[in-house]
């Protein structure tokens, strides 16, 4: 079956390849390859992320927050979901999990009460300068491979994040 379209593959279709038989993978062209690494990609993520559960206590999530406001002390949770890019109440549940556990601490803006800051305790602050057993460790050490096609790499993605926001029309 023609995942695409639906329908059976014809026999008789030059696109229609069969698998190699040494184990490789199967080429499946441009669109579908890409997004059999994007994929892969986002299972290593949540892989990488479980370990670091039960390693740190932190998920890849969690410990993505805890760098940013390392980075930012007194950050407002508003700019943290837009550096993530995500949605307000999507960081919520992450603020209230890492505060509960004693790694954040929460502060009223003395300048809006309505708004709480974020800064990180002593506790966030050693999670914070982790370099081993964190997801950070393997994208450093792929960046650093190849320092001229990070840009071209980081356009793509951030391209293809649009693309995705944008709602698939």
């Amino acid at each position: 079956m023609n995942s695409e379209e639906g329908t059976p593959p014809d026999s008789q279709d030059p696109a229609v390849r069969p698998e190699p038989d040494d184990g490789s993978e199967p080429p499946l062209g441009a669109v579908l390859d890409f997004m059999r690494l994007l994929w892969a990609v986002d299972h290593a993520l949540q892989s990488a992320s479980k370990r670091m559960e039960a390693t740190f206590g932190v998920t890849g999530p969690q410990r993505l927050v805890v760098r940013i406001v390392g980075r930012f002390p007194g950050i407002a949770a508003g700019r943290v979901a837009e550096i993530l890019h995500v949605h307000p109440s999507t960081l919520t549940g992450i603020l209230k999990r890492l505060e509960a556990r004693g790694i954040l601490q929460r502060k009223r803006d003395p300048r809006d009460a309505r708004r709480a800051l974020f800064g990180l305790t002593p506790k966030g602050k050693k999670l914070d300068t982790l370099k081993t057993g964190v997801v950070e460790q393997a994208v450093r050490k792929v960046l650093a491979r190849s320092p001229s096609t990070v840009l071209a790499a980081q356009e793509m993605l951030a391209a293809l994040s649009e693309e995705l926001d944008g709602g698939l029309r």
